[in-house]
């Protein structure tokens, strides 16, 4: 059985993870090693755990730990879990969004961009998404429609954040996901001294992708061209709320792509526009 620990003391430093580091403290809790974030909500941690992650501790209400949490408890019976009344917990900032539990775990590495590309068909490029609510409904989006792969610029907010892990209702810990690098794609060749070295859009083509920007011109495709549903292989950039993408990320991809509008309305929130366009682009290869 876990151990049970009931809180009385929220000084306590084993409690610090829970009460008083930030996300950025947490991602570099354990530096040089990996970080640490924390899982919101039985079904978020236990899509977690189901990837793989590896817990550390539990913090949840005591009525959650003989219903909810009693699956998770049995497959780790050493793993430390505080517990108080929910009225007790409350007194943490944002624990009444938790529905009632919260999981720390060790950050998991994250695989290559070649290697999540090696057999995606379909994948999505977020390029500077810092909106972590966003970040989530796109990943929940894109595992929801088939998509294969996400790639993150690393100016993204972070997928497990808790607010995107929660938006995401735990599909960050299904769907595979990765950052972009500012140099070359990990094992794509490039120059090693080019000064001028390729985008990530180019490397992206390398891998044999189609690669169409999200983008308001006047030549863009629809987002129902046939030429995108017939590419064999297709990655979609999705630019950051407001600005959209970086011109030069425009010019270097091989078409536009709009989705059609009425009633004046020029564009939509990335998160809905992603849902539209990953419906398109997969309908007909699933």
């Amino acid at each position: 059985m876990a151990e049970i620990i009931t809180i009385t003391d929220f000084q306590a430093p084993e409690f610090d993870i829970y009460a008083r580091c930030s996300e950025t403290q947490l991602l570099h809790y354990y530096e040089p090693k990996g970080g640490i974030f924390i899982a919101e909500s039985p079904k978020v941690i236990e899509r977690a755990l189901n990837m793989g992650c590896e817990p550390i501790s539990i913090l949840t209400e005591t009525k959650h730990i003989d219903t909810q949490l009693s699956g998770i408890l049995s497959r780790f019976p050493e793993l430390p879990v505080y517990t108080a009344p929910y009225e007790v917990l409350t007194q943490l900032t944002g624990f009444a969004l938790t529905r009632g539990a919260l999981c720390a775990m060790h950050r998991p590495a994250l695989k290559s961009v070649r290697e999540l590309c090696r057999n995606a068909r379909r994948i999505a490029v977020l390029e500077n998404v810092v909106n972590p609510t966003n970040v989530g409904a796109i990943i929940r989006s894109a595992a929801a429609l088939h998509m294969d792969a996400i790639l993150l610029t690393p100016a993204c907010s972070d997928p497990f954040y808790r607010r995107a892990a929660r938006v995401s209702m735990g599909t960050v810990f299904q769907i595979p996901w990765t950052y972009l690098t500012s140099g070359p794609v990990s094992g794509v060749p490039s120059g090693k001294d080019d000064p001028h070295p390729e985008s990530y859009i180019e490397q992206l083509k390398k891998l044999g992708f189609l690669t169409v920007a999200m983008a308001l011109r006047d030549q863009s495709l629809s987002i129902t061209d046939p030429a995108l549903a017939n590419a064999e292989k297709l990655a979609i950039i999705l630019g950051t709320e407001g600005e959209g993408l970086a011109q030069k990320t425009i010019d270097t991809c091989d078409h536009t792509v709009m989705i059609p509008m009425s009633h004046g309305v020029d564009s939509l929130n990335v998160a809905a526009a992603s849902a539209v366009a990953f419906f398109e682009i997969t309908k007909d290869i699933t």
